[in-house]
Protein backbone atom coordinates (compact mmCIF):
# COMPACT_ATOMS: atom_id res chain seq x y z
CA UNK A 1 0.00 0.00 0.00
CA UNK A 2 1.58 3.07 -1.04
CA UNK A 3 -0.03 6.49 0.56
CA UNK A 4 -1.47 9.19 -1.77
CA UNK A 5 0.85 12.36 -2.17
CA UNK A 6 0.93 14.29 1.13
CA UNK A 7 -1.21 17.32 0.48
CA UNK A 8 -3.20 18.90 3.22
CA UNK A 9 -7.28 20.66 2.36
CA UNK A 10 -5.43 23.98 2.06
CA UNK A 11 -3.58 22.68 -0.99
CA UNK A 12 -0.16 22.66 1.23
CA UNK A 13 2.03 19.85 2.72
CA UNK A 14 0.18 17.69 5.31
CA UNK A 15 1.32 18.14 8.62
CA UNK A 16 1.81 15.80 11.18
CA UNK A 17 -1.29 15.25 13.23
CA UNK A 18 -0.32 13.05 16.20
CA UNK A 19 2.71 10.88 17.46
CA UNK A 20 1.45 10.83 20.97
CA UNK A 21 -0.92 8.94 20.51
CA UNK A 22 0.35 7.76 17.41
CA UNK A 23 -2.15 8.22 14.82
CA UNK A 24 -2.99 7.62 11.33
CA UNK A 25 -4.54 4.56 8.58
CA UNK A 26 0.04 3.98 8.19
CA UNK A 27 0.58 4.72 12.16
CA UNK A 28 2.47 7.55 10.89
CA UNK A 29 1.42 10.23 12.82
CA UNK A 30 -0.16 11.95 9.67
CA UNK A 31 -3.43 11.49 7.90
CA UNK A 32 -2.38 10.04 5.42
CA UNK A 33 -4.38 7.48 2.85
CA UNK A 34 -4.62 5.45 0.09
CA UNK A 35 -7.45 3.55 -1.94
CA UNK A 36 -7.44 1.00 0.80
CA UNK A 37 -8.65 2.88 3.77
CA UNK A 38 -12.18 2.80 3.48
CA UNK A 39 -13.10 4.66 6.08
CA UNK A 40 -10.75 7.32 4.76
CA UNK A 41 -9.08 8.25 8.46
CA UNK A 42 -8.31 11.92 6.95
CA UNK A 43 -9.60 14.14 9.46
CA UNK A 44 -7.06 15.87 12.30
CA UNK A 45 -9.66 15.86 15.22
CA UNK A 46 -8.57 17.51 18.29
CA UNK A 47 -10.61 15.33 20.74
CA UNK A 48 -13.46 16.36 23.18
CA UNK A 49 -15.44 14.35 26.20
CA UNK A 50 -18.55 15.09 24.13
CA UNK A 51 -17.45 14.16 20.80
CA UNK A 52 -15.61 10.66 22.08
CA UNK A 53 -19.39 10.39 24.16
CA UNK A 54 -21.02 10.72 20.94
CA UNK A 55 -18.41 8.34 19.20
CA UNK A 56 -19.07 5.59 21.77
CA UNK A 57 -22.78 6.23 21.89
CA UNK A 58 -22.73 5.50 17.79
CA UNK A 59 -20.78 2.81 18.46
CA UNK A 60 -17.21 3.50 17.73
CA UNK A 61 -15.57 3.59 21.49
CA UNK A 62 -11.91 5.48 21.05
CA UNK A 63 -11.95 6.57 24.79
CA UNK A 64 -11.82 2.44 26.15
CA UNK A 65 -8.16 0.99 26.42
CA UNK A 66 -7.63 -1.56 24.02
CA UNK A 67 -4.54 -3.29 25.24
CA UNK A 68 -4.23 -5.82 22.28
CA UNK A 69 -3.85 -3.35 19.93
CA UNK A 70 -1.39 -1.22 22.18
CA UNK A 71 -4.11 1.45 22.06
CA UNK A 72 -4.41 3.36 25.39
CA UNK A 73 -7.56 5.04 24.75
CA UNK A 74 -8.47 8.51 24.20
CA UNK A 75 -8.93 11.71 26.24
CA UNK A 76 -9.95 15.26 25.81
CA UNK A 77 -7.14 16.95 23.92
CA UNK A 78 -5.81 14.52 21.98
CA UNK A 79 -5.44 14.44 18.41
CA UNK A 80 -6.37 11.92 16.01
CA UNK A 81 -6.84 10.87 12.14
CA UNK A 82 -10.96 10.28 12.26
CA UNK A 83 -13.03 8.93 9.72
CA UNK A 84 -14.32 11.56 7.62
CA UNK A 85 -17.69 10.11 7.45
CA UNK A 86 -17.59 10.00 11.45
CA UNK A 87 -16.63 13.72 11.54
CA UNK A 88 -19.57 14.58 9.03
CA UNK A 89 -22.26 12.88 11.10
CA UNK A 90 -21.11 14.36 14.33
CA UNK A 91 -21.33 17.43 12.78
CA UNK A 92 -24.91 17.19 11.29
CA UNK A 93 -25.52 16.19 15.03
CA UNK A 94 -23.65 19.39 16.31
CA UNK A 95 -20.89 17.99 18.36
CA UNK A 96 -18.43 17.72 16.05
CA UNK A 97 -14.49 18.10 17.63
CA UNK A 98 -12.53 21.02 16.12
CA UNK A 99 -9.74 19.76 13.49
CA UNK A 100 -6.73 21.17 12.50
CA UNK A 101 -6.69 21.80 8.84
CA UNK A 102 -2.67 21.46 8.52
CA UNK A 103 -3.39 17.86 9.36
CA UNK A 104 -6.64 17.15 7.81
CA UNK A 105 -6.03 15.42 4.30
CA UNK A 106 -7.51 16.93 0.84
CA UNK A 107 -9.24 13.64 0.15
CA UNK A 108 -11.53 14.34 3.25
CA UNK A 109 -13.00 17.31 0.88
CA UNK A 110 -14.39 13.76 -0.61
CA UNK A 111 -16.94 13.56 2.35
CA UNK A 112 -16.79 16.91 4.46
CA UNK A 113 -17.14 20.18 2.35
CA UNK A 114 -14.34 22.46 2.77
CA UNK A 115 -16.89 24.74 4.88
CA UNK A 116 -17.89 22.33 7.33
CA UNK A 117 -13.78 22.13 8.06
CA UNK A 118 -13.78 25.47 7.99
CA UNK A 119 -16.07 26.09 10.13
CA UNK A 120 -14.81 23.58 13.20
CA UNK A 121 -11.16 24.80 12.31
CA UNK A 122 -8.89 25.30 15.44
CA UNK A 123 -5.93 26.38 12.91
CA UNK A 124 -8.15 29.60 11.81
CA UNK A 125 -9.34 31.16 15.41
Amino acid sequence: MEPDESINVLGDPLSPCSVDPITGFFRDGHCNTCDADHGSHTVCAIMTAEFLAYSKYVGNDLSTPSPEFRFAGLQPGDQWCLCAARFMQAADEGCAPRVRLASTHLRALEVVPLDVLKAHAQDMI
